[in-house]
């Protein structure tokens, strides 16, 4: 816990004295390393930085940003919003409720919020802050949003917690409300990918807005909001990776379990716990290294591991949105340019909504297990 806090109130100073947030990670995450093991790790921190930053899935962040570029600049975004507003301009805020609905229906292609966020976001926050949206709110609304995809199938972290906790992943996505069929057909990068070659094709040949000109302007742009994001990914890999070698969530799963065995007070505990992993961790890095370790005490405590499996998203979803990493969050601010703490500020709204979310169903099992016990139970 100290070593946590620690990190987290030096970025923070960092931050406070207006030092990027990814230079603020890799600052910290470097120093503590030296401090630990000397300057003989220096030379794997490049590899480390470089391998959390081109692992195959997070190639969808700039395909996705690319596609979203292309479609601004040859007037598919234009059209689309101008459809969506035909629909639903008679409604206070229709647009914002657009782009809501959209991610409702994105996250069961993409089954990642990251993904969600660099597809939607490209194509409806610059929408939004056309019909004078403020770009803050307009960041906001996407990123909260994305969080949607965390428990609607395929959702990667319910996937990868299942087999962690060697629980049925078909139930954890009934839990969540989905249907159980999943509809998935692509991955995110391929789906990227395809957004890709279908804006250009629509671009060039449908609509004929879209010229070398344009094309040049949108890759600059896309190339430009990639790397903002892809060097946070990067700088937080560094952090990720001190944190797992200290084991850090391992100590703070421990302290947890010789606190108490009291079922709805465990439940307490491991909320804070996977909120604070959630605000360092990536959420695949904080299943693979805490969950085995909680796990005995759930079954002890008698948590349902369905129940349990939903929380621990819900969690890493809100993660997503709290800096310092908030991988989701970062994409949205890049996207709507405006910075991390303009957009925290009206996100805080949301997060505490998603926090109420949260309380529900770890409280009132019910809202997640009613489903799973009509159906398998």
């Amino acid at each position: 816990m100290s070593i946590m806090l620690g990190l987290f109130a030096a970025v923070l100073a960092l931050v406070l004295v207006n030092v990027p947030i990814a230079v603020a990670l890799g600052v910290v995450a470097l120093v503590a390393m030296v401090a630990t093991h000397g300057t003989s790790t220096l030379p794997n921190l490049a590899i480390v930085a470089y391998n959390g930053a081109t692992s195959f899935p997070l190639l969808a962040i700039p395909l996705f940003i690319l596609a979203g570029a292309i479609m601004n600049a040859s007037g598919i975004s234009r059209r689309l919003i101008a459809f969506a507003s035909a629909l639903f301009s008679w409604i206070r805020g229709g647009l914002a409720h657009v782009s809501i609905g959209t991610s409702l229906f994105f996250a069961e292609i993409s089954g990642s919020a990251v993904a969600d966020v660099a597809a939607l976001g490209s194509i409806l926050i610059p929408g939004m802050k056309a019909k004078g949206y403020p770009a803050p709110f307009a960041a906001a609304v996407i990123s909260s949003a994305a969080t949607l995809a965390v428990i609607i199938p395929p959702s990667i972290p319910m996937i990868l917690y299942a087999v962690m906790a060697e629980t049925s992943v078909v139930q954890l996505f009934v839990a969540g409300i989905v249907p159980g069929i999943i509809g998935s057909v692509v991955t995110a990068t391929e789906g990227a990918a395809l957004a890709v070659v279908a804006a250009l094709f629509v671009g060039l040949a449908i609509y004929r807005e879209l010229d070398v000109a344009h094309l040049r302007e949108a890759i600059i742009d896309g190339a430009i909001q990639t790397a903002v994001v892809m060097l946070l990914v990067a700088t937080s890999a560094l952090l990720g990776t001190y944190l797992t070698e200290a084991q850090a969530p391992q100590s703070l799963a421990r302290a947890v379990s010789a606190m108490t065995s009291d079922k709805w007070l465990v439940l307490a505990l491991l909320n804070v716990l996977f909120l604070l992993l959630g605000m360092f961790l990536h959420s695949a890095a904080a299943i693979i290294l805490v969950v085995p370790v909680v796990m005995p005490l759930v079954k002890a405590s008698g948590i349902d591991p369905v129940h349990f499996g939903l929380i621990v998203t819900i969690n890493l979803g809100i993660g997503q949105q709290t800096p310092p990493v908030a991988s989701v969050l970062m994409v949205a601010s890049s996207i709507a340019k405006e910075s991390v703490w303009a957009v925290s500020r009206v996100n805080v709204w949301f997060i505490a909504v998603l926090v109420a979310v949260l309380l529900l169903v770890t409280y009132v099992p019910v809202t997640g297990l009613g489903l799973v016990d009509v159906f398998y139970r």
